[in-house]
C-alpha cells in the first residue's frame, strides 16, 4: 500500500524519522491519521523502517543499524550513528520539509534536531515521544526544550518537567495501551502451530533491538531447551522483529526446529491471547501482552557500565510500566546479574504449573492498565490532530 493524501501537487512536505522498529510502528500511524485526517495533498518524506516504507516512504538507508541500547552501546556507534545524522540532515536539506517529526530514539534524533536546526532554522521541529526524564535524568527535559518546537508525549507525568521548561507538550498517550485485541483469535496461532488442546504455550519475545537479541538469547536458549527437555508437550512460540530476525534464526542454531519462529503481525497478536506464560524482554511488550490478558516474566540485560549509569541516575524500583504505575512486582523482573537461567526457569514453571498465580498476576495486571489510561482514544489520532493543529493544516469536513 503506498500512501496518498489527495491527487495533484503537493501543498506540504511532512519529514519524519524513526530509528528503530518501534519507532517505525509510531510513525506509520501517524503518516495513516495524517492522511486520513487532513484535506491537504501531503507529501511524506524521511527514514523509516518496514511499515513506514510499506506507506510510501523511502528511507535513504536501513534503520536496524541505529538500533542501539545504552551509553556504551552507543560509543561503539558513534562513528556509524554519526554518518547516519548527516544522511538524515543531507535528506531534510534535499527534501526542504515543512515540519520535521522526531520520533522517539533520544540519542539519534537530538543530534538530527541539532542538524536540521542549524541548516534549516525556520523548520518546525516535532518530537514524538520524550525522553522519561520522570525515571532519570530529568536534566534532559531543558535539553529537549532547547532543541525542538513541540513536543508529543507518551504519559501524564512526563508534561510538567518539559512545560516547565517551555516547550509545549501534549499527550497523546502510549499507543501500545490501544493494540487492539478485540477481534484476535487465540485459535489462529494454535491452528498454524497444530496445538493439541491439552498442550500449553510458551511465547518468548527477545525484542526488537540488536543489542538485546545478542545478550538476552545466550540465556533464553538454554531456558527453553530446559523446558522442552521437562515438557515434552510445551509449544514454544518465538516472534521475530523484521529488524532483527536473522540475528534470532542466528542465536537458535539447532534448537530452531524445536520451536515456532513467526515472522506475522497477526500471528504474534494471537500468540499473546494464547499463550499461557510469556518470558519477555522489558519494554514496551509487556504492556501489550497485559492487554492480551498474557501474565509474563520480565528480563533484560545491558553492557555492565550501561547498568550502573542508570542505577545511579535512577530511582526507580521497577522498568517495567504497570509494575512502575502499582509500584510493586506484578510481573517478575529478573534483570542484569539476576537475568540467569536458573531464576528465569523456575519463574516460567511456577506459573505454568500454577494456573490460580496466572490469573492473580492476570487480574493485577489489568488493574494497572485500568490506571495508565486504558480505553482512551487512540495516540496516533490524538498524534496527527495535535501536529495538524501545530502546523494549522485544514482537517476533512
Amino acid at each position: 500500500m503506498v500512501l496518498t493524501t489527495q491527487t495533484g501537487t503537493p501543498t506540504k512536505t511532512i519529514m519524519l524519522v524513526a530509528a528503530e522498529a518501534s519507532g517505525d510502528v509510531l510513525g506509520a500511524g501517524l503518516m495513516l491519521q495524517l492522511a486520513t485526517k487532513s484535506s491537504e495533498n501531503l507529501r511524506f518524506v524521511g527514514v523509516g523502517g518496514a511499515r513506514m516504507e510499506a506507506l510510501g516512504l523511502t528511507s535513504p538507508f536501513d534503520i536496524a543499524q541505529l538500533s542501539i541500547l545504552g551509553m556504551v552501546e552507543g560509543l561503539k556507534a558513534y562513528k556509524r550513528v554519526k554518518a547516519r545524522v548527516a544522511d538524515t540532515v543531507a535528506l531534510a536539506i534535499a527534501e526542504k520539509p515543512d515540519a520535521v517529526v522526531l520520533i522517539d530514539s533520544w540519542g539519534f534524533t537530538l543530534r538530527v534536531a541539532h542538524g536540521i536546526r542549524e541548516a534549516m532554522p525556520e523548520v518546525p521541529l516535532i518530537k514524538y515521544v520524550g525522553p522519561q526524564v520522570w525515571a532519570t535524568r530529568p536534566g534532559r527535559a531543558k535539553t529537549l526544550a532547547k532543541s525542538v518546537d513541540f513536543l508529543l508525549a507518551l504519559h501524564p507525568m512526563d508534561a510538567p518537567y518539559f512545560e516547565r521548561e517551555g516547550l509545549k507538550t501534549v499527550v497523546v498517550g502510549n499507543p501500545a495501551l490501544n493494540v487492539d485485541f478485540s477481534n484476535v483469535e487465540p485459535d489462529d496461532i494454535r491452528r498454524f502451530i497444530e496445538m493439541k488442546p491439552d498442550e500449553q504455550m510458551l511465547l518468548v519475545l527477545p525484542g526488537s533491538r540488536p543489542s538485546e537479541i545478542k545478550r538476552l538469547m545466550p540465556v533464553f536458549k538454554p531456558v527453553i531447551e530446559r523446558l522442552l527437555l521437562d515438557r515434552p508437550g510445551l509449544k514454544v512460540v518465538l516472534p521475530a522483529a523484521h529488524t532483527v530476525k536473522d540475528l534470532v534464526y542466528g542465536a537458535l542454531g539447532d534448537l530452531e526446529p524445536r520451536i515456532h519462529v513467526i515472522e506475522r503481525e497477526d500471528l504474534k497478536l494471537s500468540a499473546m491471547k494464547a499463550a499461557d506464560v510469556a518470558l519477555a524482554c522489558s519494554g514496551t511488550v509487556s504492556t501489550e501482552l497485559a492487554l492480551a490478558g498474557c501474565p509474563m516474566v520480565i528480563a533484560y540485560k545491558v553492557e555492565p557500565l550501561t547498568y550502573y549509569i542508570f542505577k545511579a541516575l535512577s530511582s526507580l524500583k521497577y522498568v517495567t510500566l504497570f509494575n512502575i504505575v502499582a509500584d510493586k512486582d506484578i510481573a517478575p523482573e529478573y534483570l542484569q546479574k539476576d537475568c540467569t537461567e536458573d531464576n528465569l526457569l523456575k519463574a516460567i514453571n511456577t506459573r505454568l504449573d500454577d494456573e490460580v498465580l496466572r490469573q492473580s498476576q492476570i487480574q493485577a495486571q489489568n488493574s494497572a492498565l485500568d490506571q495508565m489510561g486504558r480505553g482512551q482514544r487512540p495516540p496516533a489520532e490524538l498524534a496527527a490532530l495535535s501536529v495538524m493543529n501545530f502546523l494549522n493544516l485544514k482537517g476533512r469536513n
